[in-house]
C-alpha cells in the first residue's frame, strides 16, 4: 500500500510539466558554455525555446552551474521563465538574485504570480522588494498577502476586464483597444453595476460577433457562481469543475469585484491538492524538498511515533498467543498474510473514501449506502481470497483445520478493512481532523490488530 502511494506521487510529479527532453550530452555542452561565460551561445540556444522548456533546462543543471548562469552579468531570468521553475529551484534562484532583480521580475508578473513568489520570501527581504514597487502595486500585493494562505484571494489576479452594464458593444470594443491597464490575455469580460458588483459575464468572442449598438447587458449571461476572497482554493477548484468555468470573478465582503481566477490557476491548485493528499497519506504532511533535515525529521516524528505505538499494540496481541504459536509454528508463518491483505484492502477503501470526501461525493445522504456497499465488497473479496489462501495453505501444510482458520480470518479481516477504511476518515472529518493526514495509521493499525487477533484467536480455539 505504501509503495502504491509513492508510485502515485512519482507519477503526479513526473506529469507536472510537458517539456522537451534534454539529453545528457546537451546538458553537458550547455553547462560547459556557462562555465566559460559564452553568453552568445547561451542566448542563441534559449532564443527559440518555450519558457517552460528553458525552466526545465535550468532545473537539469547542477547547483554550481545554475549559480554561474545567474551570476553572468548580462543573463536575464525573464519572469515567464521564473514562474515555470519548480518551487525548490525558485527558492534557490531567489537567494542568488539581487533585490532589484527580484523587484523587476515582480513588476512584470501578474499579481497572483507575484504574490506566490513574495509569500515564500523572508519578511525583511519581502519588505525591501515591496518598497521598490509603485504604491498601487505594493498596496494590491500587501492586501493579497494579508488573506489566508489557502484562500481564493491568494490565487486571484487583480488584472481583469470589467465594464458598466449600460455600455454598448461599440463602446466596449473601443475601450478594449484604447485602455492600457487591461490584462494581456482574457477570454471573458465582467459586467458590473454602479456599485461595481458583478451581474454577468460576456465571452470576448460574443463581443466580436455582436452589432456595435447592442447593449452589453443584453448579450451577457448570468454568472453561475461568485468566488469569495476567503473561499478555500480547493472549493474554488470544485466550483470550476462543477460549472465548467473558464474564469470566475472574486468578490470581497461587500460583493464588489476585486479579482479574477482563471482555469490555468485552477489546474495548478488541483495538482497541488492531489500531491498534498498523497503526501499526507504517507504521513509527511506539507513537506518540501528544500526543508532542512531537522524540519523534515520533526514533521515525520509525530506520525512515526503513533505508528510505533500501534505496532507495539499489534505485537502485544501476538504475545498473548505465544503458547499457541510455540505449539503450531505454522501460525507464525501465516499470520502476516492475513494482516497484510487486510491492510491493503483497507488502504484501497481509504483512498477511494478520501477522494470522495475531497470531491464532496460522500455526504450524509449516501453514507449508509456506501458503508453497506463496502461491507459486501469486503465479504466478496474475503470469500474469494479465503478460497485462494485456504487452497495454498492446504497444499503447503496438508492441514485442513489450518486452511479453515486462515480462510475464516481472511473473510473477517477483509470485512473489517472495508468498513474501517470508510468509517475512520468519515469520523476524523466530523472531528475536523484532516482524514488524509491521520487515517492511514489508524486503518493499518486496525487491520493488523484484527488480523492477528482473528487468526491467532481462532487458531488457539482449534488447536487447544
Amino acid at each position: 500500500n505504501v509503495i502504491g502511494i509513492f508510485m502515485s506521487l512519482i507519477k503526479s510529479i513526473g506529469n507536472k510539466k510537458v517539456n522537451l527532453d534534454f539529453n545528457k550530452n546537451f546538458i553537458t555542452t550547455f553547462s560547459d558554455k556557462i562555465n566559460i561565460g559564452d553568453l552568445k551561445f547561451i542566448n542563441q540556444t534559449l532564443k527559440d525555446l518555450h519558457p517552460s522548456d528553458i525552466a526545465n533546462l535550468i532545473e537539469n543543471l547542477s547547483y554550481e552551474t545554475r549559480v554561474k548562469l545567474i551570476e553572468i552579468e548580462s543573463f536575464n531570468v525573464a519572469p515567464e521563465i521564473f514562474i515555470e521553475l519548480n518551487e525548490s529551484i525558485q527558492s534557490e534562484v531567489l537567494l542568488l538574485l539581487s533585490i532589484d532583480s527580484i523587484s523587476n521580475i515582480i513588476k512584470r508578473l501578474e499579481s497572483d504570480d507575484a504574490v506566490s513568489i513574495l509569500e515564500n520570501l523572508e519578511l525583511d527581504k519581502k519588505n525591501l522588494i515591496l518598497d521598490k514597487l509603485p504604491p498601487k502595486d505594493r498596496f494590491l500585493l500587501e492586501e493579497g498577502l494579508s488573506y489566508p494562505e489557502d484562500s481564493a484571494a491568494r490565487i486571484m489576479q487583480r488584472e481583469f476586464t470589467a465594464i458598466p452594464s449600460d455600455w454598448t458593444v461599440g463602446q466596449t470594443i473601443d475601450y478594449l483597444r484604447e485602455s492600457k491597464d487591461l490584462p494581456q490575455e482574457f477570454l471573458e469580460i465582467f459586467i458590473v453595476d454602479n456599485e461595481f458588483k458583478p451581474i454577468g459575464i460576456v465571452p470576448s468572442s460574443r463581443v466580436l460577433r455582436a452589432a456595435r449598438d447592442s447593449k452589453m447587458n443584453l448579450i451577457m449571461r448570468e454568472m453561475p457562481v461568485l468566488i469569495s476572497v476567503n473561499m478555500d482554493k480547493e472549493e474554488v477548484g470544485q466550483a470550476f469543475e462543477n460549472y465548467n468555468l473558464v474564469s470566475a470573478g472574486v468578490v470581497n465582503k461587500n460583493n464588489k469585484l476585486v479579482g479574477m481566477i482563471t482555469a490555468d490557476d485552477i489546474v495548478t491548485v488541483v495538482q497541488e491538492e492531489a500531491e498534498e493528499d498523497v503526501l499526507r497519506l504517507a504521513g509527511v504532511g506539507n513537506e518540501e524538498i528544500t526543508d532542512s533535515v531537522f524540519v523534515k525529521t520533526k514533521r515525520r516524528f509525530n506520525w512515526l511515533l503513533v505508528n510505533l505505538a500501534t505496532a507495539l499494540l499489534a505485537s502485544w496481541v501476538i504475545s498473548i498467543f505465544g503458547a499457541e504459536i510455540e505449539k503450531v509454528v505454522a501460525l507464525a508463518f501465516l499470520m502476516p498474510i492475513v494482516a497484510s491483505m487486510g491492510g491493503n484492502a483497507g488502504m484501497q477503501t481509504l483512498a477511494v473514501t478520501i477522494r470522495a470526501i475531497a470531491t464532496k461525493e460522500l455526504s450524509s445522504s449516501n453514507i449508509n449506502k456506501i458503508i453497506t456497499k463496502e461491507f459486501f465488497i469486503g465479504v466478496l473479496n474475503g470469500i474469494i481470497f479465503a478460497i485462494i489462501t485456504g487452497a495454498v495453505v492446504q497444499l503447503w501444510f496438508k492441514q485442513f483445520d489450518l486452511s479453515i482458520i486462515i480462510a475464516a480470518s481472511m473473510v473477517l479481516n477483509m470485512i473489517v478493512a472495508g468498513l474501517f477504511g470508510i468509517l475512520i476518515p468519515v469520523t476524523l472529518k466530523k472531528m475536523n481532523i484532516d482524514p488524509a493526514l491521520a487515517s492511514s495509521v489508524f486503518v493499518t493499525s486496525v487491520t493488523d490488530v484484527v488480523g492477528f487477533l482473528s487468526f491467532l484467536g481462532i487458531g488457539s480455539l482449534v488447536f487447544l
